[in-house]
């Protein structure tokens, strides 16, 4: 069976196109042909269709700490409010917030999300009787909302350098990365077996170089290569934490992995705020690619990373909502230019190609969904359209400048995931569930 589309406008990758036929088989373009009239029998998208979207850092329940958390304070104040909500949820709670807050994510254009998973255990820091039932109510969600997932199953480990898990934080350790691998492996086995496997990757994080000890980064580094799976980190994201790595190891964040072996064109950076001219270099030569978020990293105060610098050293750039503070990748994508600027006191340090390339093929590969996010033959059909009329686009040409620096998440009107519509711009359902199901969490104790 096969279906049609008809994109008034459309950006293939490296041009605009007007009258872009698109014809759609098994989830798939099976077709791609610009210059066409309007034909009798196909879907008409009106507006600029771009490629799915990809986010590629969530913390989905963090989705429950928007608006909660506006006080004076610093990352680590916060994370005591984060370490609170982490308490409360169940598989089931987990699940239910998950959906909502990836259903969020699919009315914004957001066809793949990276899921940086540590909430693996109960509230006492024991096994589920299901070992990954939080991993799998993860993708249980993705599945309900209409999107993929790369479940991104975290090592956490210490508190601390050399410092034990404490309170919720046992509710992430697994006591040892060897642990911590063969539920990892049980995880992706038990997905292999869905028949919605296609949709999903399991991949590997090392939550960072504070919780992963230096004689663990290998194991966990190890894991992900042997499957040819992404591994996902957060780097130097506090200036804590590279004082607190030196003080221990004598050497930046970076220079820890690297010597781990964690870099290299499989691996995310996430965050990457704080770097010296080698950890630059280090990341651009072994291709490792950098996840920037800025609507977090600007909610919690962790400052502008050097990713324009980072991008011409050789690490490729994607974007993700992280904390979920905002849903909405066109934001994400317009405030790596525009913090630059305020950084720099210049302007134009990314060009609007560019920052699109972030956030659909390049955000793709680093989730191991490499056939997806462009519109060409063979590819995953996913297709996000924008409103060019809106108070926002309207006179702006309809360009990629138009989605990069004036459309938000309001304006996308139609989503495509695998060839299945998953989203045609009514998004006021998506709210009431997540009022519903954030409530009800902070009310129970």
């Amino acid at each position: 069976m096969s279906d049609r589309y008809w994109l008034e406008r459309a950006w293939l990758g490296d041009r605009l196109e007007d009258g872009v036929l698109v014809t759609v088989e098994d989830g798939r373009f099976s077709s791609v042909e610009p210059g066409v009239a309007t034909p009798a029998e196909a879907v008409r998208l009106a507006g600029l269709t771009l490629p799915g979207l990809a986010n590629c850092h969530s913390h989905a329940f963090h989705r429950a700490l928007r608006g909660r958390t506006q006080v004076r304070g610093t990352f680590w104040s916060w994370r005591e409010r984060m370490y609170d909500l982490a308490g409360r949820l169940t598989p089931d709670t987990l699940f239910e917030l998950a959906r909502a807050t990836y259903r969020e994510m699919a009315a914004a254009g957001i066809t793949t999300v990276g899921e940086f998973h540590y909430l693996h255990h109960d509230r006492d820091g024991r096994r589920h009787a299901e070992a990954n039932a939080t991993g799998l109510a993860l993708v249980d969600a993705a599945r309900e909302a209409g999107i993929r997932i790369a479940l991104l199953d975290t090592c956490y480990l210490a508190s601390g350098i050399g410092a034990p898990p404490e309170g919720v934080q046992r509710r992430f350790s697994d006591g040892t990365a060897e642990i911590w691998a063969e539920r990892a492996e049980s995880l992706a086995s038990a997905v292999a077996r869905r028949p919605d496997a296609s949709a999903v990757v399991v991949g590997a994080a090392i939550h960072s170089v504070r919780a992963v000890p230096r004689e663990a980064l290998p194991t966990v580094a190890s894991w992900a290569t042997g499957r040819e799976a992404p591994l996902h980190v957060h780097v130097s994201e506090q200036v804590g934490e590279n004082e607190a790595t030196r003080a221990a190891y004598g050497c930046t964040p970076t220079e820890l992995l690297a010597d781990a072996g964690a870099l290299g064109p499989l691996t995310t950076a996430v965050h990457a705020t704080h770097l010296t001219d080698r950890d630059v270099a280090l990341l651009g030569s072994s291709a490792t690619t950098v996840c920037a978020c800025p609507t977090t990293e600007r909610d919690l105060g962790d400052g502008v990373g050097p990713f324009r610098r980072l991008r011409d050293a050789g690490a490729p750039l994607s974007v993700g909502s992280d904390s979920h503070a905002v849903v909405d990748p066109f934001e994400e994508l317009r405030a790596v230019e525009l913090d630059e600027r305020l950084v720099s006191q210049e302007r134009g340090h990314w060009a609007a190609e560019e920052l699109a390339a972030a956030a659909t093929y390049d955000g793709h590969r680093s989730l191991g969904f490499a056939d997806a996010g462009r519109i060409e033959v063979g590819a995953r059909a996913d297709l996000v359209t924008l409103d060019t009329a809106s108070p926002r686009t309207a006179g702006t040409g309809a360009t990629l400048g138009t989605v990069v620096f004036a459309a938000s998440a309001a304006d996308v009107t139609h989503v495509v995931v695998d060839g299945r519509v998953v989203s045609t711009g009514d998004s006021a359902e998506v709210g009431r569930e997540l009022d519903r199901i954030v409530t009800r969490l902070w009310e129970d104790r």
